[in-house]
């Protein structure tokens, strides 16, 4: 009897070893998997906190871009106002003018003390001032037209460039022409007149516009700052200047078809800067390389001289 109870008690504590034993396990593996949980669950927390960090920025570069582009657009849409007043009140001249021409023949007609010679100067007067009419409303139908398609073109361009950063291109209307301003850091190596492939697909975008308005010539200007440089390859800022524009040209008319007979490249040195060069900002700023989109050269002869008999 006595021999059976102690092997129940036996028993008995092998149970409650084992069930100790049992709950020590399961504990341990829940506390584990209750860390890795925790620790996923700070990992995932952290990068939805960093995707709307960078979400925000995104929205809030977008937002930049299109002020900025709105308010050229508005800069230029202002401008074109102008022009248009301008050529209403030319347009009102002309016709004053007209309106004073046909009284002036009508009182010539009546005056009988106006000798022959006289007469006849005054109606080449007449058609002097016919004529400068017409030259007048030529030439302002003409600047209306330009400034159009200078209009045009900068909707393009910013429209295909809109992905490069305005540190790297700048898009502009000065003196009644368009300028396409390019850092020196996209273009080309410090020192080097060799262009990166990295930039050729901003120059095929920029070729596809040109190649569309053939009526237009291409005046490609090279900007240094003006840090002497000397060395195997290049002799000094003119030379380096003057090698990085006939590179763009080449580029532009060898593979992206542009007629050469469109362009013309030159250097321009250090000698004018967009601003100072005392610091490293305004260095950077003036090593650009510029495209300048204008009216080809024989038909702004024929409207800035008027045409006589």
């Amino acid at each position: 009897m006595q021999y059976n109870t102690v092997i129940m008690k036996l028993v008995n504590a092998f149970k409650i070893f084992f069930l100790f034993i049992f709950f020590g396990l399961f504990s341990c593996v829940s506390s584990k998997k209750f860390k890795l949980s925790k620790a996923e669950n700070e990992s995932l927390q952290s990068l939805l906190t960093k995707c709307k960090e960078e979400l925000g920025d995104c929205l809030s570069s977008k937002e930049e871009v299109i002020t900025k582009y709105n308010s050229k657009v508005s800069e230029i849409e202002s401008g074109m106002s102008s022009k248009i007043d301008k050529i209403k009140s030319l347009e009102e001249q002309l016709d004053y003018l007209k309106k004073n021409n046909t009284n002036l023949l009508e009182r010539l007609s009546d005056l009988s003390v106006v000798s022959k010679t006289g007469a006849e100067s005054i109606q080449k007067s007449l058609e002097a001032m016919n004529e400068k009419d017409i030259y007048i409303k030529n030439l302002t139908s003409e600047m209306s037209r330009k400034d159009s398609i200078n209009l045009a073109l900068v909707m393009n361009l910013k429209r295909s460039l809109g992905d490069i950063s305005s540190d790297d291109i700048n898009i502009e209307v000065k003196k009644g022409v368009v300028y396409i301003s390019l850092s020196d850091k996209m273009l080309f190596r410090s020192g080097s007149s060799v262009i990166n492939e990295s930039a050729g697909s901003t120059l095929e975008k920029i070729a596809r516009i040109l190649n569309d308005q053939r009526d237009l010539d291409i005046l490609i200007e090279g900007h240094t700052d003006n840090v002497p440089i000397n060395t195997d390859c290049v002799i000094d800022n003119w030379d380096l200047s003057t090698k990085r524009a006939t590179a763009i040209a080449r580029l532009l008319q060898r593979k992206y078809n542009v007629e050469p007979a469109r362009i013309t490249a030159g250097g321009r040195s250090e000698y004018l800067p967009k601003t100072g060069n005392e610091s490293e900002t305004g260095r950077k700023q003036n090593r650009r390389t510029e495209i300048i989109i204008l009216p080809k050269l024989d038909q702004f002869f024929k409207l800035s001289v008027p045409q006589s008999k």
